[in-house]
């Protein structure tokens, strides 16, 4: 693996303090996630990095989540997204994860906004489109998954030409596709049931305002195995596109 193309994961975010206790962060969980080795990886601080590599120096690309908001429009926000839509030109296969969805939505043209139902955080259950069959990366799936959710704001309209892939009671948007190589997932296949709770508190504030209580969405986590078959599929259509 070397020897060949690095799997580029575009930090976008940092995990929040109270997760200090659980090693890595959202690019660690993502590449232990995927099965990918750590010399073969090029983490990429979004905000941070003086210029991003020419698309056509990776195999691949995975977003992370973030604490920062899509519609910041931050000047490194911009200049990701700008970089992400030459690498679907070359047919780079992206995934974008929770934020990193987001913003590569924004990039293709969608729309991004604070979700009008609320915060989406615990263990949800997520439903396949009837795309999802037939498609390279969410066929792996099973039609009705629980996955780890945490986002405040959400792909309001998906971009034109992108394929609806899952959705669940709180989010019609939960996965796209765009082109034969490019992902949008807003739930977290990296995220595991000792991550998870962190951010249901992270959010009670908020969570209380909306009436909803944070000690049953404590108690509903549970792990959600399945939605971590995304990364692994993942990484193997990166390995194929680089051989």
């Amino acid at each position: 693996m070397s020897d060949r193309k690095p799997l580029v994961i575009l930090k976008t975010g940092r995990k929040i303090p109270s997760l200090a206790s659980i090693h890595g962060d959202y690019e660690d969980w993502i590449a232990v996630g995927m099965g990918w080795p750590a010399d073969a990886v090029r983490v990429l601080d979004a905000g941070g990095a003086r210029a991003l590599p020419h698309p056509g120096s990776v195999a691949g690309i995975a977003i992370t989540g973030s604490g920062s908001m899509v519609t910041e429009r931050a000047d490194w926000m911009l200049r990701a997204a700008d970089w992400l839509a030459e690498a679907l030109n070359r047919e780079v296969p992206v995934l974008g994860i929770c934020f990193g969805h987001q913003l590569l939505a924004h990039a293709l043209g969608g729309e991004v906004d604070y979700n009008p139902r609320g915060v989406e955080v615990g263990t949800v259950e997520v439903t396949m489109a009837e795309a999802a069959a037939d498609d390279p990366l969410f066929s792996v799936l099973p039609t009705r998954l629980w996955a780890q959710l945490s986002h405040r704001q959400s792909v309001r309209a998906l971009p034109t030409g992108a394929t609806l892939l899952g959705t669940s009671e709180m989010e019609p948007h939960q996965g796209f596709a765009y082109g034969p190589r490019a992902w949008g997932v807003q739930f977290h296949p990296e995220f595991d049931e000792r991550i998870i709770p962190h951010f249901v508190e992270y959010y009670r504030e908020i969570l209380g305002e909306q009436s909803r209580s944070v000690d049953a969405l404590k108690a509903a986590v549970r792990p959600a195995p399945e939605s971590r078959l995304l990364l692994r599929r993942f990484a193997e259509i990166v390995r194929d596109g680089s051989r």
